[in-house]
């Protein structure tokens, strides 16, 4: 007697959301399974990776990581493309962390000038991701919503608040919002049921459910994820039919195993390949959970990533 896998049913779809310019958009979401279960469902468009592209040069990067973009790392723009036609991501994540005021406190202004910049010279979907201030991430935000209106951009963090202001403003200037909470399946629900109420079409929005590395909370991020893919996918929970961005390049390589040097962590091996494999273990966890799109910051781990991808898919 042959053997038959037991399949599960799924009565929910995560939504599809086009995202990038009106010419080459890229497709998110779509999926009618679990992450990869192709045996039971659908999975039309493979998860992304996007590369994170600084608005100023990172200070306190490990050398290794300083290494791959030491031709750019001075201009954002050259950054973005190198990342495109060197690497192959789908999409560039911007960080804004010079506008942050305990930092470089950089105005509004120059941030929307930056953005423009690199928006020009890239043709890949651009996520435009502010400091985590709140007050200066809505000031911020906004001027650029409107300098760079009709590019659909992905505006984030938008949190409980900032969704009003920033709400209106993807509203007007026809941009897509990453919703983000921390870690918690309800607190994700309610930002999208706000949204939602105040008009934001579900064709532009994402969830951030804010994402931890490995050996940092990982798991627990991982059970909010699988909750939510659960919801959405068995309990037709409309509110949760999003596909979900994970920026997780900046949480692996600020804990101190990726950052510790030989000298420091003998034990650890090599520093120029200990953080590779930490974001690239990360990026994997989260895809099993339901990521559509991985903000990443090595070029090796998301060459690993990318393979790993293709495995699974079948490529």
């Amino acid at each position: 007697m042959a053997f038959e896998i037991p399949k599960a049913s799924y009565n929910g779809v995560i939504r599809e959301i086009p995202i990038g310019k009106e010419a080459s958009p890229v497709i998110v979401g779509g999926e009618t399974s679990y992450p990869f279960h192709l045996f039971e469902g659908e999975m039309p468009h493979p998860p992304k990776i996007a590369m994170e592209v600084y608005d100023a040069p990172p200070e306190e990067w490990p050398q290794a990581l300083l290494d791959p973009f030491a031709d750019v790392i001075q201009d954002p723009a050259a950054w973005a493309q190198k990342c495109v036609s060197s690497y192959g991501v789908d999409m560039i994540a911007l960080q804004l962390a010079s506008t942050d005021p305990n930092a470089q406190n950089s105005t509004a202004e120059q941030a929307a000038e930056v953005t423009k910049k690199v928006a020009a010279a890239i043709e890949v979907p651009l996520i435009v991701w502010g400091s985590g201030n709140l007050e200066k991430d809505i000031e911020v935000l906004k001027m650029i919503a409107e300098e760079c209106a009709g590019e659909n951009l992905i505006l984030g963090p938008v949190e409980e608040g900032s969704y009003k202001a920033l709400g209106a403003a993807s509203l007007a200037f026809q941009h897509t919002i990453a919703a983000s909470t921390p870690i918690d399946i309800n607190l994700a629900k309610q930002l999208n049921i706000l949204l939602g109420n105040l008009g934001v079409p579900d064709e532009r929005i994402l969830v951030d459910p804010t994402v931890a590395s490995l050996g940092y909370g990982l798991e627990y991020c991982y059970s909010v994820m699988e909750r939510d893919r659960m919801a959405a996918l068995t309990q037709e929970d409309e509110r949760l039919q999003f596909p979900i961005l994970c920026n997780l390049g900046k949480e692996v390589w600020k804990v101190k195993e990726a950052r510790m040097s030989q000298e420091e962590a003998p034990l650890l091996g090599d520093p120029s390949r200990r953080g590779v494999l930490l974001e690239a273990m990360t990026a994997l966890m989260l895809l099993l959970a339901g990521g559509d799109i991985l903000i990443m910051r090595h070029p090796d781990a998301v060459r690993l990533v990318r393979e790993y991808v293709s495995d699974l898919m079948g490529d």
